[in-house]
């Protein structure tokens, strides 16, 4: 049948089942969106406030649900606000499709009024992108680009479309989308047996999972393979999640702020077998002192992760759920008695910890872990709240902790809080920001009203840019240039003006009847939740230093 370009956009969407987009109309995408106008009972547009609000909340919503997040925007100053969105994606695998419009064909490459090379800007921080010159290429390549999006390791695709294409019109024939099938070429049997032979011959092996974990949907594996060989478990930042925080073999997070046990793990085990991870310098710190006397197994998706930071004794590449299943077959009951009992012993001797006289951002994530029972979705700003999250809410299952991991990407949660919110509006979600970073988007609150989303925001007050003050704390002689950002802002005040609920912590005794007040309503809530400027995140390894250095605090 003959469709415009516009309308072909909407029936490729319908064919890759998208039900909900985020975005923000302008000139070039008004074709765009008067076909979503038609279109409106199959699929959902979440009106943002700003288009990397739209890019944040179409990565929150591809986290939560594990579907491809869509967000889209008109050109020029419209697909440059979606840049830091698709660069956060990027650096966390994240896959998403980001439609951007453009000028006309035939005003290309002449400084036309809102005309930008978006293809070019975001070629580093995309897996792919496209600029469709030819209508007849368009239902094409947004198939090629869903399918780019989800297969092998995961990422953001844009597709930059001129306003006349969406124009223009063609031929459509409906397709069913191409199915993802998991690679497992690289896997001989011999590689098996020699990783069959490295685990057997371990004393003291050690599991070091990454956000492959969750993106491979092999939890449940990863939980089996733990278990057969007998070996404790840390998990990165963007692993939390895919092996529960509850489980006796955790150790906790690993790396610059992670957990003693699992530091001291990394540096005594005699085997790492890395999963689904790509060894962050945020991990491994000083590499060339890093997990000093164990052999390295690396096993992930993207050949181009291994040997790029550690070298490898040996590796597996593939899908990690297809390849922990493998191994589980082939494994033996393995036994490491003694091993155990030492990272228990040490899990005893250097346990997390916090003052409990007056309100700190852990004893209020701890007890908000209390009232959820722990199945609430978090989703963090970037900072010490983010670290204090990550330690002290036990998340035992895959796509509830959303944050940005590699980019660290203040801004990022509260976008995320809301794409999450509309993918899974029957979990609570909450959003655990600093005020500094809370103020970047904080103009998505007007989002969050309109939708009547029934989301948290708890905001760690300190009146600081908290992580950085810790650093210019201990390595800048305590000299604090430009992190005091005590501007007199009563978040209160703004939730209400808002027409959100807005709460406030100060004392101890108000943390559980706030937090259960916030959890009770239905609409948009912001508690502000006043801590100390002075609290740190310990554990901490000193940026040059080794694991070996973890400093408790």
């Amino acid at each position: 049948m003959k469709l415009t370009g516009a309308e072909i956009i909407i029936e490729c969407l319908k064919e890759q089942k998208v039900d909900t987009v985020f975005g923000y109309p302008g000139g070039a995408v008004l074709n765009i969106y008067d076909a979503l106008y038609q279109h409106q009972n199959e699929i959902r547009h979440i009106l943002t406030s700003h288009e990397q609000g739209a890019a944040h909340a179409a990565d929150g919503y591809a986290r939560a649900t594990g579907k491809v997040g869509v967000c889209i925007a008109t050109s020029g100053p419209g697909a440059t606000n979606l840049v830091t969105g698709i660069a956060t994606a990027y650096m966390d695998s994240i896959p998403m499709v980001a439609i951007t419009g453009n000028v006309a064909v035939s005003l290309l490459g002449k400084d036309s009024f809102q005309e930008v090379d978006i293809t070019g800007i975001t070629m580093p921080i995309t897996k792919h992108n496209y600029m469709v010159k030819d209508i007849c290429d368009l239902a094409n390549t947004i198939r090629n680009a869903f399918y780019i999006a989800r297969e092998g390791r995961p990422g953001p695709v844009l597709i930059d479309i001129p306003k006349d294409i969406t124009a223009q019109v063609a031929t459509y024939t409906y397709q069913n989308p191409k199915p993802i099938i998991t690679d497992t070429d690289y896997i001989t049997e011999k590689r098996i047996e020699k990783v069959k032979k490295m685990i057997e011959q371990s004393k003291k092996p050690f599991v070091y999972a990454g956000g492959g974990i969750i993106h491979a949907k092999a939890s449940k594996e990863l939980v089996e393979f733990a278990e057969k060989l007998e070996a404790p478990v840390t998990c990165s930042l963007m692993g939390q999640g895919g092996f529960p925080a509850t489980h006796s073999y955790y150790t906790g997070m690993v790396g610059m702020h992670g957990s003693m046990t699992s530091n001291k793990g990394m540096m005594e085990c005699d085997l790492l077998i890395a999963v689904g991870a790509r060894f962050s310098d945020r991990v491994i710190s000083k590499a060339e002192e890093f997990a000093p006397h164990a052999q390295i197994l690396h096993i992930d998706i993207d050949p181009a992760e291994i040997n790029k930071n550690i070298k490898a004794y040996c590796s597996m590449i593939g899908d990690v759920k297809e390849v922990l299943s493998l191994l589980n077959q082939r494994l033996t009951q393995q036994e490491h008695s003694e091993w155990m009992r030492q990272i228990q012993d040490w899990k005893i001797k250097y346990p997390l910890k916090y003052r409990k006289d007056r309100v700190t951002a852990p004893y209020v994530i701890e007890k908000l872990y209390d009232l959820t029972e722990g199945k609430a979705i978090v989703t963090t700003e970037v900072g010490q709240h983010q670290m204090w999250a990550a330690q002290y809410y036990q998340f035992t299952e895959p796509r509830t902790f959303l944050s940005s991991g590699g980019l660290g990407t203040m801004g990022y949660g509260f976008g995320a809080c809301i794409g999450a919110q509309i993918g899974c509006p029957n979990k609570q979600v909450v959003n655990i920001a600093g005020d500094g970073s809370f103020r970047m988007n904080c103009n998505e609150l007007a989002t969050a009203v309109e939708y009547n989303l029934p989301l948290i925001v708890i905001i760690m007050n300190n009146q600081v840019l908290g992580m950085v003050r810790q650093w210019q704390d201990m390595f800048y002689g305590q000299r604090y240039s430009n992190t005091n950002i005590d501007r007199d802002t009563d978040f209160v005040k703004l939730a209400e003006a808002f027409g959100a609920v807005g709460l406030r912590i100060t004392t101890l005794e108000e943390v559980e009847p706030v937090l259960k007040q916030a959890l009770a309503e239905k609409r948009p809530v912001i508690v502000d939740c006043q801590i100390e400027k002075d609290d740190k995140v310990f554990p901490m390894v000193a940026p040059g230093a080794s694991l070996e250095e973890t400093m408790r605090g």
